[in-house]
């Protein structure tokens, strides 16, 4: 009787997937597979002796007190000197995120009705029409209060206005979550690339709040999108050198004052994805806090391409011909993204992916250098190594890229997906709208690892592992509680204006 079409393939494809299984377990578990036999054959021939035959065999080793006692003085101090150098954990004891208020939500019609007569020229209306058709991003997205009025109102008065809305909310969302108390932040770091007045948003903070006047605090301008990232890094090596610490960090991206006024097309597109957001993360490394946190860091890698000319200029803020300042995106900035990120995998695919998917990385290389050049780079299955991918929500092509390169299920980049549509490019903070996303949906679980992987300019790539200490439930409050029954959505590729 002949086989049913395709049965074949499905057969081959079938038994490839068992043959890759066992070749994982068998890699991943060699040590154990080999040291098992090992103490098994070791205890069966000294269950053989008899009490006796063990005491001769004791005695025969010759051993008195003096060896004994440095023997375990060695042990000992081994000991010590090995938990005194390793790194302090840091914990991620909760974070919250900025919720705009729905009367700052501006519907794709509102927009362009602005657009339209705030810059009165066609081609422009036109460009930003198309790009906000394609971009992912729904109508619910928000902009400040200065950006309502025509012409919008970029004033250091409104700036600071939004500033202080949206980091306050987000602090105090946290403050009310966790219990915590001015005088218990010990760190303090900021991050807001284009907003950076004078005084710092930092010092705006410890006057808000009444912070101590021995906080070490910090505020990172100019670093991108991916500063967050940047700031978290800060928070932890601050945190490895104070014990018994907690650390505030907080993200943002201010946009009332970097509306660009413009016609030019490389600098329009900010206009048509940047919308306001913050989030508020408390970390510590103090050891009391394990039982009530959330997550425990892992890693922070960081890669820069700031050497080569193009990366540099690929993100770049300045006037066009008619003395408006914005930010243009270079025609290459997904190519010079894909390259920051495969450096940036090269460093942390050592650091998580299983044994198993390291070697045959390294045995497609040597055979790429020594056999045949032809021969096509293997890309890690970083899906064994993270159950949760939280990628920068910079825009659908970002998203796209992404899911390409690390052969990503739609799943795995839902939370990015969803978050570009529900809130649009919140620049820093989205890695966070990205994993309320998850809790939200109840999929954070004990032991789960998180990859955040965020792009910014300079152009850099930066990216966070986190691991799950306890099974999150869903919360009632936070960014997602009154819509996240309606994702996910189906986001058309293009939506039609």
């Amino acid at each position: 009787m002949p086989s049913a079409p395709g049965s074949g393939s499905f057969s081959g494809s079938v038994k490839l997937k068992y043959v890759k299984l066992g070749y994982q377990y068998l890699v991943n578990h060699f040590l154990t597979l080999l040291l098992v036999p090992v103490m098994a054959a070791t205890a069966l021939e000294l269950a053989r002796l008899g009490p006796g035959e063990i005491l001769t065999l004791w005695r025969s080793l010759d051993l008195d007190l003096v060896h004994i006692l440095c023997s375990a003085f060695l042990v000992v101090f081994v000991g010590t000197v090995y938990v005194m150098s390793r790194p302090r954990p840091v914990y991620l004891v909760d974070y919250c995120c900025y919720k705009p208020s729905p009367s700052f939500r501006v519907p794709f019609t509102t927009f362009m009705e602005h657009i339209k007569l705030i810059a009165n020229n066609e081609k422009s209306l036109r460009f930003q029409t198309r790009i906000l058709e394609r971009s992912g991003l729904g109508e619910e997205t928000c902009l400040p209060p200065a950006n309502h009025y025509i012409p919008p109102n970029p004033s250091m008065e409104a700036s600071r206005a939004e500033a202080q809305l949206v980091i306050f909310n987000a602090i105090d969302d946290l403050v009310r979550r966790t219990g915590l108390k001015p005088k218990d932040i010990d760190i303090l770091v900021v991050n807001c690339s284009l907003f950076s007045p004078t005084p710092s948003l930092s010092a705006m903070i410890i006057n808000r709040y009444k912070l101590r006047s021995n906080i070490r605090s910090f505020n990172l301008s100019g670093m991108g999108c991916s500063a967050g990232l940047i700031s978290l890094d800060l928070a932890r090596d601050m945190l490895q050198v104070h014990p018994n610490s907690n650390a505030l960090v907080i993200s943002t991206e201010i946009i009332t004052p970097n509306f660009y006024k413009g016609s030019r097309r490389d600098m329009l597109l900010p206009n048509c994805l940047f919308r306001m957001g913050a989030a508020a993360i408390l970390l510590s490394n103090r050891r009391r806090e394990a039982k009530r946190a959330k997550y425990r860091l892992l890693h922070v890698v960081r890669t820069h391409k700031g050497a080569d000319d193009r990366a540099y200029r690929c993100v770049y803020e300045e006037e066009d011909d008619e003395g408006h300042s914005g930010i243009s995106l270079s025609k290459e900035l997904m190519a010079i993204a894909g390259e920051a990120l495969k450096s940036n995998i090269t460093t942390m695919g050592p650091l998580v992916l299983p044994m198993s998917e390291q070697l045959l990385f390294f045995f497609r290389l040597v055979g790429r250098k020594v056999i045949n050049k032809r021969w096509k780079p293997y890309i890690p299955d970083f899906k064994l190594a993270f159950e949760h991918f939280c990628i920068h929500a910079g825009g659908r092509a970002v998203i796209d890229e992404l899911q390409k390169n690390l052969e990503l299920s739609s799943r795995h980049v839902e939370a990015s997906r969803m978050t570009l549509h529900r809130f649009g490019n919140t620049s820093s903070s989205s890695l966070w709208y990205e994993l309320a996303y998850i809790e939200a949906k109840g999929r954070m679980r004990r032991g789960d690892r998180v990859w955040q992987i965020g792009f910014g300019s300079g152009f850099k790539c930066n990216s966070a592992v986190w691991k799950c200490l306890r099974t999150v439930k869903t919360p009632t409050d936070g960014p997602w509680d009154d819509c996240i029954h309606r994702y996910p959505v189906e986001v058309p590729e293009v939506v039609k204006l």
